[in-house]
C-alpha cells in the first residue's frame, strides 16, 4: 500500500523514488502528475525554458519496463539551462546562445542519468547565471510560486520555482555567489553549495572558473543529499574535481545532531539584519538547542575584504570568459549583465592576484579561528526577506550595485573561501513568504551539514508546506 499523497507530485523525492522501486507507483504515473502541475503552473511561473514532455514520457515507459537503475530511478527532474546535453540547445538564459547546440554532455547530467532520473527539460535562469534576483529580459522573468510578485532568487531561478511548486522533484543549480542558496531561501527549499571541487563542472557553463560550484536544489535536506551523492566525486574530464571519496550523505541525514557544535556567527553575518530574519535565526538556535546541539556565539574574522575579493575575482573571470562576445555581440547582453561584465576587462592583474591571496588568507583564518570552536556556522542566507520583482528591477542603474550586493553579501564569502554551505527552510515571514538559514562547514564536510539540516527539518517540518 502506497503512503504517497493523493497527488503524487506532492511527495518528496525520496518518497517518490522509493515508491517506484517498490512498484507502488509507476514512473509514467509520477511523470503524468508532474506534467499536470506544469500545465497549471508554468503560465504563472515561467520556470521552464524548454519542456521535453514526450522524451520524458518515453524515458518513463522504459524505466517501468526494466529493473531499477539507481537511487533516482524514474524520478522527474529538470535543470538550469546551463548544463549541456549533447545535441540539445543550451541557451544559458541568453540571446547569444538562444540557438546554440551542445556538443558534449555535462558530467552531472550523465551521473543523474546513470542513477535513473528522468530529464524533463531545461529551466529559466538569470542571463549567463549572472544575477541574484531571477530577472531575465530574454526569456521573461521567473516568478515565485508563493507570491508571483516576488523574486525567485537567482541565478538558479527556474530550479527554485519549479521545485517549490512541485513541478519537479529537484534539479541542478549552480552557485558562484549564492545562486543555489538564494533561490532555496526565496522558495522554501534545501540547496547545497558544495566545497569547490566536490562536484565536476565538466559540461557546465563557466561564469567564474575559481568560484563556480555545481549542486542541487530539492524539497528536503534528505532529497538534496540523495541528489548530491549521485553527482559528487572525481571526474577525469575535470581536473579541478577533487579525488576525495564520496561519503554516505543520505546516511548522514539519519544521524542524530546531538553533540555537534554550531557557531552562531557574531559580526558580519548578524549586522543590519531585518527584524524578521533576526528572529528566524533566534528561533533556529532554540530548535538546535532542543536537539542537543551545542550552540555558541563565534566571532567572525573580517569578511568584508573576502567578500570584495570574491566580487572582483568573479568580475575578472567572467569578463575573460565573455571577452569574445563582448568584442563582437555586446549589444546582445541585457543592460545589467553588460554593465557587470565590462568593468571586469579593466581589472589589473595585480588586483586579481591580490584578491586571490585575500581568499586564501581568509580561509586559513576561518579554519583556525572559527572551526576550532564549532562544526558548522549558522547564518542567514540573506539579510532581508524576499523582495518584489519590481523593487529589484534596477537594470544598470546607479542603484544596481547596492541592490545586488545586499542580496549576496551573506552568501558570497563562502564561495570566496570555497567552503560548503547548505540552505535550509526555516519558516515564513509575516507575508507568508519563505525564510531560510545556511549552515557552512569545513572543506569536504558536507555530511555534517546534512546531519544538522536534516535534524532541523525533522523537528520543524517546514518542508511540508507547499505553495497553493
Amino acid at each position: 500500500m502506497s503512503n504517497l499523497p493523493s497527488d503524487p507530485a506532492l511527495a518528496t523525492l525520496v518518497e517518490a523514488a522509493d515508491a517506484i522501486v517498490a512498484r507502488q507507483i509507476s514512473a509514467v504515473e509520477l511523470l503524468a502528475a508532474c506534467l499536470k502541475r506544469i500545465e497549471a503552473w508554468q503560465p504563472r511561473l515561467n520556470a521552464f525554458i524548454a519542456l521535453e514532455a514526450d522524451k520524458a514520457m518515453d524515458a518513463a515507459r522504459k524505466a517501468d519496463a526494466g529493473p531499477a537503475k539507481g537511487t533516482l530511478h524514474g524520478v522527474p527532474l529538470a535543470h538550469k539551462d546551463m548544463y549541456y546535453r549533447k545535441g540539445r540547445i543550451a541557451t544559458c538564459g541568453s540571446r547569444i546562445r538562444r540557438d546554440w547546440v551542445a556538443d558534449t554532455t555535462a558530467t552531472a547530467l550523465s551521473r543523474l542519468d546513470a542513477a535513473g532520473a528522468i530529464d524533463l527539460g531545461t529551466l529559466n535562469l538569470a542571463e549567463f547565471a549572472f544575477g541574484p534576483t531571477g530577472h531575465n529580459y530574454h526569456f521573461g522573468h521567473c516568478r515565485n510560486p508563493w507570491n508571483t510578485d516576488h523574486i525567485t532568487g537567482g541565478s538558479s531561478a527556474g530550479t527554485g520555482a519549479a521545485t517549490a511548486a512541485r513541478l519537479i522533484f529537484g534539479g541542478l543549480g549552480s552557485d558562484t555567489g549564492g545562486s543555489i542558496r538564494m533561490p532555496a531561501f526565496c522558495n522554501g527549499l534545501a540547496g547545497i553549495k558544495p566545497t569547490w571541487g566536490r562536484v565536476s563542472r565538466h559540461g557546465a557553463m563557466t561564469l567564474s572558473w575559481t568560484m563556480d560550484t555545481v549542486g542541487p536544489l530539492a524539497r528536503t535536506v534528505r532529497d538534496c543529499a540523495r541528489l548530491f551523492a549521485a553527482i559528487a566525486g572525481p571526474d577525469a574530464n575535470d581536473i579541478t574535481a577533487a579525488s576525495e571519496a564520496v561519503p554516505d550523505y543520505e546516511g548522514a541525514c539519519a544521524l542524530p545532531a546531538k553533540g555537534l557544535r554550531i557557531g552562531v556567527a557574531s559580526g558580519y553575518f548578524d549586522e543590519d539584519l531585518h527584524p524578521q530574519v533576526a528572529r528566524m535565526i533566534d528561533a533556529a538556535v532554540a530548535v538546535f538547542e532542543r536537539l542537543g546541539v551545542s550552540v555558541t556565539r563565534v566571532k567572525m574574522p573580517d569578511l568584508e575584504a573576502v567578500n570584495a575579493a570574491g566580487s572582483l575575482v568573479t568580475a575578472a573571470e567572467a569578463a575573460a570568459a565573455h571577452r569574445p562576445w563582448i568584442e563582437t555581440r555586446v549589444d546582445d547582453y541585457s543592460p545589467q549583465v553588460r554593465a557587470r561584465l565590462l568593468p571586469g576587462l579593466t581589472i589589473p592583474a595585480v588586483s586579481y592576484l591580490d584578491a586571490q591571496r585575500v581568499r586564501a588568507a581568509t580561509l586559513a583564518r576561518f579554519l583556525s579561528e572559527v572551526f576550532d570552536k564549532c562544526d558548522a556556522v549558522l547564518a542567514p542566507v540573506c539579510a532581508v526577506p524576499v523582495p518584489t520583482i519590481a523593487a529589484t528591477d534596477v537594470g544598470d542603474s546607479q542603484a544596481m550595485p547596492a541592490t545586488l550586493g545586499k542580496l549576496t553579501r551573506l552568501s558570497r564569502p563562502f564561495n570566496a573561501m570555497g567552503l560548503p554551505a547548505l540552505s535550509v527552510p526555516a519558516g515564513f515571514d509575516d507575508r507568508g513568504l519563505p525564510l531560510g538559514l545556511q549552515l557552512a562547514g569545513r572543506p569536504f564536510d558536507e555530511a555534517t551539514l546534512f546531519t544538522l539540516g536534516a535534524a532541523f527539518e525533522r523537528e520543524t517540518q517546514v518542508y511540508r508546506s507547499a505553495p497553493g
